[in-house]
């Protein structure tokens, strides 16, 4: 029997007949039949050097979509506490001192996060301490980016020592065949206390017999060395293990701890601590084996991680990577998984750098979340015990940047992948039960690490119950969230960790309850007024969330408090040039904190009062209201995107206008769509695509914070973003490309239809929903939970009257 074809996919035919025969009356466009071919093999537009320039913040090494393993180098600047980038890869620096573990993809801090057991392979012989070696300057290499190659799954380097390593990886394990110069002494140096940020303890053992090298790292400290907060993170919360076997005999072995060498020994322990500079300078331990490559010049190693035990290590090399793969087998899986992965949206049309763009902005979005849990369920709690996976849960993910993923990330993964989005919800809130019911704003493996503000996972969860996802426990969950969001924890009233870390995850909650803003001068948070829209959006989704699940008295309670935003707009502060209205942070007596400048940071969290006054998009009328009406916002959001002389200005930089480069106004481009003028979203996401993003290492705008940046892309090139956490309703833009098609496992597949899209035809003249001509600048849910199709015509002009009616506009 022929399998049924799925409504978005049965619509494609229908609208094509439809057009054909004038059913639309011009509505919609060309038919589908005409659309350019939709790419086979995205992995083929795949360039991960993306994002490490920049600030990206981006790893280039091998890695399976969702992986635990992450198998990239460690850069060095010639001081061994610091690699030059946030997460151990900048593209500038051409010198690297091992090939690490693990990584999390574009964190900001730096050092970041991860980047456990860096393994070099060293030409020469081990004379010295590696430790001892602070500045990098005898066990590290230089390389060129023309010895470099990096695709979905695998990592290739020749360095400037003649050593070349080649990786390929499954999901938490990992092959490679090391070659070294034949007439030159051959080394394997594992670095197990080098992670980015130091580590408490650290072991390794050299088992001669079996040819076996294991060892763990015990660490953490994310963002642990940041001023604005960071001894609050300088705590171990995890330990990785590993275990690595080789295809040969090693000729000599070693270990070393601090700046004592011992060669011969098989067995080393020593940590680094979390210091930084002098202050961690030859400190750590670590060990070595070396290789005859007198007759064959290549090493092969395999290697499994697990952050349970070590006996979890072997098994996960056990079962994903057999003895007798080589990297080439390894590879070729890994390109497939992520083929696989990335054809959930298939694209046809526009320019080759365009789709480059697009897929690896999409690959960088589905690197996370990322497994903790090894293949037989068990994985490391929250509160420091191993636990396994709940029923039908199928695996625990973690390392979760809430406060910035919320806001794109974490929609695009309950479209495409809802069954990992689940997965993913279920896994936030086993860590929240181990965790004296507190949910954690930024989750690293098994750690709770603070930092950022506001309540992102009530945000996130919300959004994933509107998007359709249903396999977690949404109703303990909002339970939880809920109670966290209206009963104080003790956690509130401590300042550990503040500004950027703070312990509170509802920062002093009956203050707020009472007050209805976060008062600046008794908060114990970042910023008062940043707190106050963060909760206020939370809130919100929260009241959403209840809504769907029929807990009216809970929706109402929620949905008001999510207007609470008013309490800190300040008609009256101004910009001295004339307009007045912004966010400004208030005092416990209902003071405004002074002096107030829109340009400035002062009760905000990396962002200025300038941004965060459009950071309510759960109440973007009721904000335009407080500005004076819809025409006056649209007018001050003109002014948020160019200069005075009419030039455009979004690549950052300036304090009153648009940042590229982080969270809170990513979604001020989309604001144009409420009020009225929603060509001016189309113009103007079309600027940020065109000009903010592209090719190359420099192609992202700044720190990818776990897939965000990438995500925003992904659906701005789709023409469609959505609308506000908690809610499904996407806004409509001009699609990048003339056709694509949302693969879905669930909930319908959704297809793009938009024949004349390029460079000259940025602007939206008619769009159909399903086939029906529509004049409304957004979607309600149905396109997100039952699939359908979107078919637009565009133009080379603006079309001021499309989408404009007052009644149609998005609340």
């Amino acid at each position: 029997m022929p399998s049924r074809p799925s409504p978005a996919r049965r619509f494609t035919a229908r609208t094509a007949a439809l057009v054909l025969t004038g059913a639309l009356a011009g509505a919609v466009l060309p038919p589908a039949a005409q659309a350019a071919p939709l790419v086979a093999h995205p992995t083929a537009y795949v360039d991960p050097m993306i994002g490490t320039a920049n600030g990206g913040n981006t790893y280039p090494g091998a890695v399976r979509p969702y992986g635990m393993i992450a198998w990239s180098p460690t850069s060095t600047t010639g001081d061994q506490t610091s690699t030059g980038a946030a997460n151990g890869y900048e593209y500038g620096v051409t010198r690297m001192r091992g090939l690490s573990l693990t990584h999390v993809n574009g964190a900001g801090c730096n050092p970041g996060a991860a980047g456990d057991v860096p393994i070099m392979p060293f030409v020469g012989d081990v004379t010295s301490s590696p430790s001892a070696d602070s500045k990098d300057a005898v066990y590290a290499s230089g390389f060129s980016h023309d010895n470099e190659r990096a695709v979905p799954g695998r990592y290739t380097v020749g360095l400037d020592s003649g050593a070349t390593a080649d990786l390929a990886v499954s999901e938490r394990a990992g092959v490679a065949d090391f070659s070294f110069p034949a007439d030159k002494p051959a080394n394997l140096l594992f670095r197990v206390s080098n992670s980015l940020n130091g580590s408490e303890d650290a072991e390794i053992e050299i088992d001669t017999a079996h040819r076996k090298v294991t060892g763990s790292v015990l660490t953490g400290a994310f963002c642990g060395r940041r001023a604005n907060g960071g001894t609050n993170n300088r705590k171990s919360y995890y330990r990785l293990y590993f275990s690595a076997s080789f295809d040969r005999d090693f000729a000599s072995t070693g270990t070393w701890r601090d700046n004592t060498l011992a060669p011969g020994a098989t067995s080393g322990r020593g940590g680094e601590g979390y210091a930084t500079g002098a202050d961690r300078a030859g400190r750590g331990s670590g060990g070595w084996v070396g290789f005859d490559t007198s007759a064959d010049d290549d090493v092969r190693m395999r290697i499994g991680i697990s952050y349970v035990s070590q006996a979890g290590a072997e098994a996960n090399l056990r079962k994903e990577i057999a003895p007798r793969r080589s990297v080439d087998d390894v590879a070729r899986a890994g390109a497939a998984a992520w083929d696989r992965e990335l054809a959930s949206v298939r694209i046809g049309g526009g320019s080759d750098a365009q789709r480059t763009s697009f897929y690896t902005a999409l690959y960088h979005s589905l690197m996370q979340p990322n497994l903790i849990s090894d293949t037989d369920g068990r994985y490391p709690g929250m509160d420091g015990k191993p636990h396994r996976v709940t029923r039908g849960q199928k695996a625990q993910y973690s390392n979760f940047s809430g406060w910035d993923q919320y806001r794109a990330q974490i929609q695009l993964l309950a479209l495409l992948k809802p069954r990992i989005a689940g997965d993913f919800a279920q896994s936030l809130y086993n860590f929240a039960r181990q965790n004296g019911g507190v949910w954690d704003r930024w989750v690293h493996v098994n750690g709770a690490t603070h930092v950022m503000t506001g309540d992102p996972t009530a945000a996130t969860l919300a959004t994933f119950y509107a998007m359709g996802v249903r396999n977690f426990d949404y109703e303990g969950a909002f339970e939880s969230l809920a109670r966290q969001a209206t009963v104080p924890h003790p956690d509130g009233l401590s300042d550990a960790g503040c500004p950027g870390q703070c312990t509170g995850q509802r920062p002093n909650l009956a203050q707020y309850l009472e007050s209805h803003y976060a008062a600046q001068d008794v908060c114990h948070c970042w910023g008062g007024a940043a707190e106050t829209l963060e909760d206020a959006v939370a809130d919100a989704a929260l009241g959403r969330w209840a809504r769907l699940l029929g807990r009216d008295e809970e929706a109402a309670a929620f949905e008001e408090r999510g207007t609470w935003w008013r309490n800190v707009f300040n008609p009256e502060a101004g910009d001295g040039s004339g307009t007045t209205g912004y966010i400004q942070a208030r005092n416990l007596d209902g003071s405004w904190v002074t002096p107030f400048s829109p340009g400035s940071d002062r009760g905000f969290a990396q962002g200025t009062s300038a941004t965060y006054t459009w950071m309510v998009p759960q109440d973007v009328q009721g904000l335009a209201e407080a500005m004076g009406g819809r025409d006056i916002a649209a007018k001050r959001l003109d002014a948020f995107f160019h200069k005075a002389d009419g030039s455009w200005s979004v690549k950052g930089g300036d304090a009153l206008r648009y940042d590229p480069t982080n969270e809170p106004g990513i979604h001020a481009p989309w604001l144009y769509n409420a009020l009225g003028q929603p060509w001016k979203t189309q113009e103007t996401v079309r600027e940020i695509v065109g000009t903010v993003y592209g090719t190359g290492p420099r192609g992202l705008p700044g720190n990818d914070d776990l897939g965000t940046m990438s995500a925003w892309y992904v659906f701005s090139a789709l023409g469609i973003y959505p609308q506000t956490p908690g809610s499904a309703t996407m806004l409509l833009g001009a699609p990048l490309f003339p056709s694509a098609v949302l693969d879905r496992s669930q909930g319908g597949d959704i297809t793009i239809s938009a024949p004349q899209a390029d460079a000259t035809h940025p602007y939206i003249d008619a769009v159909a929903v399903d086939g029906r001509a529509s004049d409304r600048s957004w979607t309600d849910a149905r396109l997100v939970t039952r699939g359908g199709a979107l078919t637009y015509r565009l133009a080379d002009r603006p079309n001021t009257s499309w989408a404009t009616g007052p009644a149609g506009l998005p609340r």
